[in-house]
Formats: C-alpha cells, structure tokens, sequence
C-alpha cells in the first residue's frame, strides 16, 4: 500500500494521507516524501490548485509516534527528524499553487503543522486538533510555531502548546485556525480550488510568496521583484489584457 496517494482531475491535485489503519500518522520517509510531491505538484503547469487530505475518518494523528525510539531517540536524531518535517512541510507551504487541506477527525501534532502550511483549512463539524508536544517533552519546531503564531495569535498559541488540550471544529473557526466548517469541507474544497484555478497562476504565486514571506519572516525583495517581473513579461499578461478589452473570460496557462 503508498502512504500517499496523489490524483489530478480538472486542474485539481489531491493528495490523500493514506495510512487509515494508524490514522494517518506520519513516518519518517513519509515527511521526506511530502517535500518531493509537492514541489512536482508546483512545476506541473496542469494543476492549478492541490488539496491535501487524509484517508478514512481523519486527516492525520500526527506523528508515527512508535518509530521515535529508531528515528528519534536522541538530541542529533531529534534534530535531523526537524529537517525532515520542516522539509515536507514547507513543500506545502511554497508551492506556487495554492493548497486546501481537508480535516476530519484528528488533526494532532505534527500533523497541525502539515494543515498550517497550507493556504487554506476546510474542517468537518467532527473535527479534533491539537499540539501535545507538551505531553511528550517535545519543542514544537520554529516553523510550525511560527505558522501557529500567524493564524491564532500568541495568546491563542500559548494556550494550545502549554495546555497540549484538544480543541473542536467550532474552536477552530473561533480562533482562525480553520477556515470553514461544513458538514463535506471535500466537496467545499473542490468547488474553491476550481473557483481559483480559473485565475493567473503566476499571479497568485507572486502573491503567495509575499504573503507568506511577510508573515513568516523569509520575505526576499530580490525574489518577489523577480516574481513581478516574470508575471509582466509574461503570455497571461498579453491574454488577460486581450481578454478585457475582448470582453471574453481569460485563458491563462502560468507562463
């Protein structure tokens, strides 16, 4: 069985945790693995738009907890097991494209940090979440910390990584972690991920990048003049202008 399933259909990408018997937790091969999809995800012109989500009753538990004592069982594993998730995560988190997860069930730990590197949270009313690192003894990584520290504020952040309590859906909304709660957040997720993919790709990857990088602290102004640079120079722009003065929808392709 692959721990992560990946389909396209209609300029959508979907990418399902796929570990139902284990709740989705994450392996340590698997954080490697969510680096490498998501950056193929983002050069594919194809897709306009990626959802992430898990199979079976919920999106993820977090962590493959049991493997700790091989992959993680001292400070310089410890730190090595970091890179990795930071690297899976922050595939997410840069692809040009943008990315919608869709919660049910649990959503705890680590995996809270693969849902906040994304763009956009849709939960189902069942939805738990929860960060208990500090019922393992675990610092939360300084990415997802910071991801944390952007959607909730610091008074909600340090409420959820001192107390490791979990919260429901109706929280979540609350605090901004989520961003809708639906009864099908898969069907309200697809329906959003097609309503963006009729817009200029590279104009929302120049605006994810500066987004993110103005809220985390990577903002580059090298980058994102490079970025403006690349969506004036490009066949969208000459279409998306043709296409108002035409009066017709436009057809963009990201380049």
């Amino acid at each position: 069985m692959t721990d992560i399933l990946t389909s396209i259909q209609d300029g959508v990408a979907t990418v399902t945790i796929n570990r139902p018997e284990r709740r989705n937790s994450v392996t340590l091969a698997m954080w490697k693995s969510f680096g490498d999809i998501f950056a193929g995800l983002s050069a594919d012109r194809a897709v306009r738009a990626i959802i992430l989500t898990g199979a079976g009753a919920d999106f993820s538990a977090g962590a493959d907890i049991p493997e700790f004592e091989t992959v993680r069982g001292d400070a310089d594993k410890s730190r090595a097991y970091e890179v990795a998730v930071d690297y899976g995560c922050a595939g997410i988190a840069n692809a040009s494209k943008p990315v919608i997860t869709v919660n049910r069930g649990y959503t705890l730990g680590g995996a809270a940090h693969l849902s906040m590197s994304a763009d956009f949270r849709f939960a189902h009313t069942d939805s738990v979440f929860g960060i208990p690192a500090a019922r393992l003894s675990i610092v939360y990584g300084v990415q997802a910390t910071r991801k944390l520290l952007a959607l909730v504020g610091v008074s909600n952040a340090k409420r959820i990584l001192y107390s490791a309590e979990r919260f429901d859906s109706r929280k979540a909304l609350e605090i901004g972690f989520v961003d809708a709660v639906s009864e099908d957040p898969m069907a309200d997720a697809v329906a959003f991920a097609k309503s963006l993919s009729t817009n200029a790709p590279l104009s929302i990857a120049g605006a994810k990048y500066m987004l993110n990088g103005l809220t985390l602290g990577t903002f580059d102004a090298a980058e994102a003049q490079r970025l403006i640079d690349e969506a004036s120079a490009s066949h969208d722009y000459s279409e998306g202008r043709n296409a108002f003065a035409a009066k017709r929808p436009p057809k963009f392709e990201g380049r």
